[in-house]
Formats: structure tokens, C-alpha cells, sequence
């Protein structure tokens, strides 16, 4: 779930949202993923997203594991069995401060993450990975400049090295 939502660079409820219908599977190994609707898109126009092959296997490892029988990408699991309906976003914002637990960082920087992070965090690695804005737009669904600028403010980008 990580991977995909810092791919897609989505926000907690689109993570959420996604069924297994939104998701295709291209001949290069990797997914073709139709985001629906967002806070930035009221009118549910949507949007494409890509996946890299890595992540690709990763859901489909875990769409074989859930079974095909449920909609919704991500569901609950209860006692080991997953249930048919889709997981809320604050399971999300939990999941996310677990793994950052789990890797050992500091409380306090534990504290500091959110379901949010992973949109966060993949726009900052665009950029510091030489991505311009325009790509990280395209990829993000940011209709404005000035909105992923805020996204970008704290990354650690030395535009000399």
C-alpha cells in the first residue's frame, strides 16, 4: 500500500478509493492506474497515474493473497481474512506512522508523518531526483504551480551539486 500511494503520489482517500477495476496491467510489467476523483478534481474527471514494475508485482502479490472477490484495492483484514469494503483513510495515516516506527526513526520524527507523507515525500524525490515541475504536476494532479511549491518548500535540493 506504501509503494502504491507514494507512486501514484496520492492522498490518504484516493488510496482508499481505488478498486481493482482502476488498475491495468501493461505489457511493460508496470500499472496504468485511473485515479477518480480528489479533492482537486470535484467533477471526477480523473486522472492517469504509472506504477513502476516493482510496485506492480507488490499489488498483484496482494490481490492474489486478498482474492478477487473484493472491489476495493485495499480492504481490512480480520483475523487474517480480508473484509469486503474498503479501509478508512485514518487506517492509512496509521500504516504510514507504523512503518516509519518500524525502520527506527525518531519519536519525534515519527510524529511528523501522516497519511500525507507519501505524497509529500515522493513530489520532494522528483524533484531532488531532477524531475521538473511540469512532470511532478503531471504526475501529482497539481493544477498549480504555487500548491506543489508548498509540497517542494522542505525538500533538501542543492541545485549546485
Amino acid at each position: 500500500m506504501l509503494a502504491l500511494g507514494y507512486e501514484l503520489l496520492t492522498r490518504r482517500s484516493e488510496l482508499v478509493a481505488l478498486r481493482t477495476d482502476d488498475l491495468e496491467l501493461r505489457d511493460d510489467g508496470t500499472f496504468r492506474v485511473l485515479i477518480r476523483r480528489s479533492k482537486s478534481d470535484p467533477f471526477g474527471e480523473g486522472r492517469l497515474a504509472f506504477t513502476s514494475q516493482r510496485t506492480a508485482g507488490l499489488v498483484l502479490e496482494w490481490l492474489e493473497w486478498r482474492g478477487h472477490i473484493i472491489p476495493w484495492v485495499f480492504c481490512p483484514i480480520y483475523q487474517g481474512k480480508p473484509i469486503n469494503r474498503s479501509l478508512e483513510t485514518t487506517t492509512v495515516k496509521r500504516l504510514v506512522k507504523n512503518a516509519a516506527k518500524r525502520v527506527g526513526l525518531d519519536p519525534a520524527d515519527v510524529d511528523a508523518f501522516s497519511g500525507h507523507s507519501m505524497r509529500v515525500g515522493a513530489a520532494q524525490d522528483l524533484l531532488v531526483n531532477g524531475f521538473d515541475t511540469a512532470a511532478i504536476m503531471r504526475a501529482g494532479g497539481w493544477k498549480s504551480v504555487n500548491v506543489l511549491a508548498r509540497y517542494l518548500e522542505q525538500a533538501e535540493h542543492n541545485v549546485w551539486a
